[in-house]
């Protein structure tokens, strides 16, 4: 039938723009070329979070564009630990753009979501809220080979492969200390919030006191293969 002939046809001509555009035949803004690699500075877009799950299938790419950020780290080697626990494609990091107290190790495309966070949403906060930069990140740390709350029956955590980091609060440049188990219903609660909310743009899970007590203390942040902003 005609429509079957159209159908083929309009296939084969969203191919042939796809390979131009991979190929760089059609001249894109980079901002708009889905095959453009992610800048980590750059404005985010309606293209970002599939820049970003392309890095979780190059583990080269994705060690390109980190060691385009500011972050201090350096590489872990790929390693199990334990049954489905263990490192791959995994960094160290001892400072991003702000203090992190302990160092912590995160998978490639879990720093780079978090090199975003930080660039596009927490520090434009600070100044939006403060009128200060945020000085520091205050943790409770990252990788843990154990199961989902610590439960004998329930399936890996992400913080078992590095996917996850527990973010406590904060310091501003000013000194004051945001803490999410004493400040997520008061005078701080608007900042934490909008922070919460953006973190949902780069990450994958996003849990908070909103979700449920075993998170009153802290923002649990990771990549994963489940979408979650509580």
């Amino acid at each position: 039938m005609w429509w079957r002939g159209l159908i083929a046809l309009l296939f084969l001509a969203s191919g042939a723009i796809a390979w131009a555009l991979h190929t760089h035949r059609i001249a894109v803004p980079e901002r708009f070329n889905p095959w453009a690699t992610l800048d980590v500075a750059a404005e985010p877009n309606w293209l970002t979070r599939y820049r970003l799950n392309r890095l979780s299938k190059d583990s080269n790419l994705c060690q390109q564009v980190l060691a385009t950020t500011d972050f201090q780290y350096s590489p872990i080697e790929d390693n199990s630990t334990g049954e489905a626990c263990g490192f791959f494609n995994a960094v160290r990091i001892s400072r991003t753009s702000a203090d992190v107290g302990a160092n912590f190790a995160l998978t490639c495309r879990s720093a780079v979501s978090l090199a975003m966070w930080e660039r596009h949403v927490l520090q434009p906060a600070a100044q939006r809220f403060y009128g200060v930069a945020l000085a520091k990140i205050e943790h409770f740390g990252s990788y843990s080979c154990r199961n989902v709350y610590g439960r004998p029956n329930a399936t890996r955590s992400r913080h078992a492969t590095a996917e996850a980091f527990d973010v406590a609060g904060f310091v501003l440049a000013d000194g004051e200390r945001i803490r999410i188990v004493n400040d997520w219903s008061g005078e701080h609660a608007p900042f934490l919030r909008a922070v919460r909310d953006g973190a949902c743009r780069f990450f994958d899970g996003v849990l908070s006191p909103d979700y449920n007590e075993a998170h009153r203390d802290h923002f649990h942040l990771d990549r994963g293969s489940y979408r979650m902003c509580r």
